[in-house]
């Protein structure tokens, strides 16, 4: 099997790429189905665009930064689902989030896109789940991005699905 690492300069263009894919689908989307939620405690498609722009600051770029400042730093986790609820991203406009989102991934690509071999196996350690190293996230940001995407496609899979009527049964749901 070939390696499956991607390298620096492949998650640089694969990070403006999530910004693309979510603009694409979701400029189609009406906002009423941006801000629906499939179930409760469940994230309107809103909320998982705020959750990445929280990643990013948080989780990626914001620890990358971190890591790369210091030997070995300590790294703080975060309350993924208070973030959430503070942010109240289902009354913001779709357009604003993904104006937002756009920057930071500009920004994040540039970073990333700067990395050196060396500084991919610079390290923090964290608290839940130990040692991790900047091309651990890296590769991380790629599967995390994917996940998401396919979550806010699903919300919108999930909205239309009782109207669908006996169209259901194509499905095989």
């Amino acid at each position: 099997m070939a390696d499956p690492t991607l390298t620096p300069a492949e998650v640089a263009r694969l990070l403006p790429a999530t910004v693309a894919v979510f603009r694409a689908e979701l400029a189609a989307v009406p906002e009423r189905v941006l801000a629906w939620h499939p179930a409760p405690g469940e994230w309107c498609v809103k909320e998982v665009l705020g959750h990445l722009l929280e990643a990013d600051r948080r989780g990626f770029a914001g620890r990358i930064r971190i890591i790369l400042g210091a030997d070995t730093p300590a790294l703080e986790g975060w309350d993924v689902v208070a973030v959430a609820a503070a942010r109240q991203d289902c009354g913001k406009p779709v357009a604003g989030l993904l104006e937002e989102l756009a920057a930071l991934r500009a920004d994040a690509a540039t970073l990333v896109g700067r990395l050196l071999a060396a500084d991919l196996e610079r390290a923090g350690r964290h608290p839940t789940v130990g040692l991790l190293r900047v091309g651990d996230l890296l590769q991380e940001w790629v599967h995390h991005d994917r996940n998401h995407i396919r979550q806010a496609l699903a919300n919108v899979q999930a909205y239309v699905w009782p109207a669908m009527g006996n169209a259901q049964k194509f499905s095989g749901e």
